[in-house]
């Protein structure tokens, strides 16, 4: 059994939804669009004990990565998340209004805990680094990291002006013993370098 974003693309064999009701539904809709993640999650499960199949594809066009919950419990940063088996419990962790308004991983994140597999995409290539003692990550280039670790926001250079001078600006410092997960490009910059080239919209 496999839960899925709703608004990737998704091909299911021998198949039914599972009904979480109205009001269940309703306060998953409200952590979701807090967490950057669509209003509901889709849950799948085999007809008649017959094998399924459920196709995936993540939003950006990057690599897909699965990690095992259990022992180890991971945190997603907003958006990060595409799907986990049935027995992976989900929930929102609020990372704090400064974290959440200076980087680009969304205000809250969503927890994985339990035992089962866990996907993830990214934008580009998704790399694993061990942690011991602390990393420092560009903002906008996380997607994942074990529970344990502890983050910081705080400006790439000595100050402001050096910070803007690098043309890096905003760094994620984690500390403690674990593993992040990171991609290799940032979605946003990716705008800034192909807005300027695209045509005015008319009217």
């Amino acid at each position: 059994m496999y839960r899925a974003s709703p608004n990737m693309e998704i091909s299911v064999e021998s198949r039914k939804k599972k009904d979480e009701g109205m009001w269940g539904a309703l306060k998953s809709g409200i952590k979701a669009m807090f967490a950057g993640e669509s209003f509901f999650l889709s849950t799948y499960t085999p007809n008649d004990s017959q094998a399924g199949e459920v196709g995936l594809a993540p939003t950006h066009q990057g690599e897909v990565r699965s990690v095992k919950v259990g022992p180890e419990v991971w945190i997603c940063s907003g958006g990060s998340y595409l799907g986990s088996s049935g027995s992976v419990g989900l929930d929102t962790q609020y990372q704090g209004l400064s974290k959440g308004m200076f980087s680009k991983e969304g205000l809250v994140f969503v927890q994985a805990s339990g035992e089962g597999d866990l996907l993830v995409n990214g934008f580009g290539r998704i790399s694993s680094v061990d942690v011991s003692g602390g990393i420092t990550i560009d903002n906008g280039h996380l997607i994942a990291f074990t529970e344990g670790l502890e983050y910081t926001i705080s400006k790439a250079g000595g100050g402001w002006i050096s910070s803007m001078m690098s043309g890096e600006g905003l760094v994620m410092k984690f500390s403690g013993n674990g593993k992040v997960l990171v991609q290799s490009h940032d979605p946003s910059r990716l705008g800034g370098v192909l807005g300027p080239l695209l045509p005015p919209r008319e009217g």
